[in-house]
């Protein structure tokens, strides 16, 4: 329970806080509910997150403005909310993560080929057809137009060219399957309305150009992926905001693979992740991923890409 109701606390105060008040007020309620960590007890420790819950609460109607409203429909609708939350994953497909990735991607030698591991429906896979507003910088043109706050960034003149875009993913997602399509509105964050909008603009891009998606594990299946991207491309491997969800054994195996294919490795994950040793302090007590390559930390990024902090 102490270890659920910390999880829930530790997600109110550093991902929500500043963010998102609607799911800041349902985690610290959530953290104090002695009927709703039980029920949380029972599912699988990697079912237990806040994001999940909540989005699988938005994804069946139910309401998250109202911690109140929300207990209730939590205790009442158990029976629909259970079967959903351990069948899902939190596959926030973010476009606006591009924004912190794409400082590296078009620094390495090119053209590209790209390969997401944890892909979901692959909106990270278009670095190259989305638009960049770096503060009074704007790069490239269309929608969407991913906003980000750059600092001490290195920031390219120039999309990447990517001639292949491949990704990994348990459970791949469609976006042009509308049940696909409502789950990944759901993982959007209450206030974020703007987010709605560039997911749709982003799922446009991909229909009409649609990745190579593989329905796989991150370590058993990733070789074999790899081995299809064409060899006068540069290989990136990337990942952004997923390996936490990988227990650890596999994380370290998923490490020493990735490590050993050619090309080049991108991280984008949360400091603990990953275990990187001498990183400078964070910007703040907010939550930032730490975005790496090759193993080589370079930057402090937010989790949906809306700013990037450069160290390397």
């Amino acid at each position: 329970m102490t270890t659920i109701a910390a999880r829930y606390a530790r997600f109110a105060a550093q991902e929500a806080h500043g963010v998102s008040p609607a799911y800041e007020r349902l985690a610290l309620a959530v953290s104090q509910d002695d009927k709703l960590l039980a029920l949380l007890e029972t599912l699988p420790p990697a079912k237990r997150q806040p994001n999940l819950l909540f989005s699988v609460v938005r994804l069946l109607g139910g309401p998250v403005e109202d911690p109140a409203a929300f207990r209730d429909y939590v205790v009442a609708n158990w029976a629909a909310i259970d079967p959903e939350v351990r069948t899902r994953w939190t596959q926030t497909n973010e476009p606006g993560r591009c924004a912190v990735l794409l400082p590296v991607l078009a620094a390495l030698p090119q053209p590209l080929a790209l390969l997401e591991v944890g892909a979901s429906a692959g909106l990270c896979l278009y670095p190259d057809r989305y638009a960049y507003r770096y503060g009074d910088q704007l790069l490239g043109a269309g929608e969407p137009v991913l906003d980000c706050v750059a600092t001490g960034v290195p920031l390219p003149d120039r999309r990447p060219e990517v001639v292949w875009r491949a990704g990994l993913d348990l459970n791949p997602l469609d976006v042009t399957d509308p049940a696909d399509a409502a789950w990944l509105d759901s993982l959007i964050w209450p206030e974020h309305t703007h987010r709605h909008a560039r997911l749709r603009a982003a799922a446009a891009i991909a229909a009409a150009d649609p990745p190579l998606l593989v329905r796989g594990d991150v370590v058993d299946d990733l070789p074999a992926l790899a081995a299809q991207a064409p060899a006068d491309a540069t290989l990136v491997v990337f990942h952004s905001s997923v390996l936490y969800l990988v227990p650890e054994p596999r994380r370290a195996a998923f490490v020493e693979l990735v490590r050993g294919l050619p090309g080049h490795w991108v991280a984008n994950e949360g400091s603990e992740v990953l275990g990187y040793d001498g990183l400078p302090e964070p910007p703040s007590e907010a939550h930032h991923n730490v975005l790496a390559l090759d193993g080589k930390p370079l930057a402090w990024t937010r989790g949906h890409g809306q700013a990037i902090i450069w160290f390397g």
